[in-house]
């Protein structure tokens, strides 16, 4: 390792600079993995628009859907081989909150979320707490690998529904989360409706199998209500972060089904109700993802269950990443972009 490496930074106002950095390298209990891939991410999206300055700053590497090889360990450290392929499950929690002290860290009152509130993947080499690590297959190529983090938290979403084959599903949202979403709940043995109101997302979901509806074309109780002999859907994922997909979620959910709530809302959205009351229905809250849905994830990506080269719409070099920005801000085609960081 050189006394260098090189650095993707935020700087604000929708700049990032490629600049050289000090080399990085592992303390007690951390790993330093050498980037491979890093997707970009809604978040990071908002990161670009100045939405998270507050948060990040104008000194912050971003980025945290990656794939990479291990690098380095730090002292303390055992389980891990330098040349293992890996990727990094970016929460760091604190231990001693409520939520930690109940076993629930991943929702730590003290959360960071490594790549915003602290340095990301956006670099060659990313220094991180060794229980973040979880180590690939060895055929797994390091693009799709990329996939993980996303799939992680459709992986999440589909645990905490209690999916059960053969349930009818609908997918409110067809953006990234929303498909991978759908995939992971086919992957369960749901029988999966998308809801999207983009005619090019509704062309990907299409082309990835799925069935489809346009809410902008009809009335989508109607056709849930169509393809389910008028019950209506067993599980709902809110993935559009909408006020109307808000209004779906009840409208579409058979008596005694289970609601997702996977989207973030900027807004308070209103939420009817009476038909909690009326049907029986359960909301469910999920954020973010658990060890093992990493390694569900990990599994399901690996044996095909994602259609990563589909999903995967756009490649750049680390020293493009100022217009690989720009151009997903304008792009109405892409769905999943990623930075080649490294080899």
């Amino acid at each position: 390792m050189g006394d260098t490496q090189t650095a993707a930074i935020y700087r604000g106002k929708k700049t990032f600079t490629v600049e050289e950095v000090p080399a990085a390298t592992p303390g007690p209990g951390e790993v330093a993995v050498r980037i491979a891939y890093c997707g970009i991410c809604g978040t990071d999206m908002h990161v670009f628009h100045g939405n998270m300055d507050a948060r990040v700053g104008f000194e912050r590497v971003i980025g945290h859907e990656m794939s990479g090889t291990i690098d380095a360990v730090g002292e303390g450290v055992d389980g891990f081989t330098p040349g293992q392929k890996a990727v990094v499950r970016p929460l760091d929690h604190c231990g001693d909150c409520p939520a930690c002290k109940a076993g629930h860290q991943h929702v730590c009152h003290k959360l960071k979320f490594l790549g915003l509130d602290t340095n990301g993947a956006m670099q060659e080499v990313w220094v991180v707490p060794a229980h973040t690590i979880h180590v690939l297959p060895d055929d797994l190529k390091l693009d799709h690998a990329a996939l993980i983090e996303p799939v992680a938290v459709a992986c999440h979403d589909v645990r905490l529904s209690g999916l059960k084959a053969g349930e009818d599903v609908v997918v409110i949202g067809g953006g990234p989360i929303g498909i991978l979403v759908a995939m992971v709940a086919r992957d369960a043995g749901g029988k999966v409706v998308v809801s999207e109101v983009n005619r090019t997302r509704l062309a990907i979901a299409q082309k990835l199998g799925f069935d489809t509806v346009n809410p902008a074309d009809c009335d989508l109780k109607a056709e849930i209500d169509a393809r389910t002999g008028n019950k209506g859907a067993d599980v709902v994922f809110e993935v559009s972060g909408t006020q109307p997909g808000v209004d779906a979620m009840t409208a579409v959910a058979a008596t005694r089904a289970r609601i997702v709530m996977v989207a973030i809302h900027a807004q308070k959205p209103q939420i009817d109700l009476f038909q909690f009351f009326w049907r029986e229905l359960q909301l469910i809250g999920a954020r973010v993802y658990e060890p093992e849905d990493y390694e569900k994830a990990i599994a399901i990506v690996s044996a095909g269950g994602v259609d990563a080269d589909t999903v995967i719409t756009d490649v750049a070099p680390l020293a493009d990443i100022q217009k690989a920005f720009e151009d997903l801000d304008r792009s109405p085609t892409a769905l999943k972009s990623l930075i080649k960081v490294g080899g």
